[in-house]
């Protein structure tokens, strides 16, 4: 497993915990619940990612409720709300990540933590979220400023 996918678990466990206690930023980047080790590197994207995501979640609650059509944002599981949480911070304030992966992610940590239809459902908000909201220019092996 990749490291950025364990910081993404630890994230999803820190929004969780947010949401159910109301626990505040400080007390969460502290990664306490974790009983071992963690690499820097896993460590300091987790951090970034709790705190990137709670201080500007209105502005990410606000896409969630534009975007998830015939699904109320009081209906959503605290899994899935997590992980959209979490996800749209990435797509929208971590532009070194690319949107494939962050998505790819989301739907990733649906299928495993969320319910039956998790992926599907975060993966059709997560989209259109890309489609409609995300203004960057994704560059792949091979492609070159000059290809239109």
């Amino acid at each position: 497993m990749g490291h950025r996918r364990k910081a993404r678990e630890y994230v999803l466990q820190a929004l969780y915990m947010y949401e159910i206690a109301k626990n505040d930023i400080e007390e969460l980047t502290t990664l306490h619940w974790i009983e071992k080790e963690i690499p820097e590197e896993i460590r300091s994207f987790a951090v970034d990612l709790i705190t990137i995501t709670l201080k500007n979640m209105d502005t990410v609650d606000d896409l969630i409720r534009k975007y998830s059509k015939n699904w109320s944002f009081e209906r959503l599981t605290l899994v899935d709300k997590a992980i959209l949480r979490l996800s749209i911070c990435a797509l929208l304030y971590f532009p070194d990540i690319p949107v494939v992966v962050t998505i790819n992610e989301g739907i990733e940590l649906g299928k495993i933590y969320g319910g039956e239809n998790s992926g599907q459902f975060i993966n059709g908000i997560l989209d259109s979220i890309k489609n409609a909201e995300v203004n960057r220019k994704e560059m792949y092996p091979g492609d070159t400023e000059e290809k239109k």
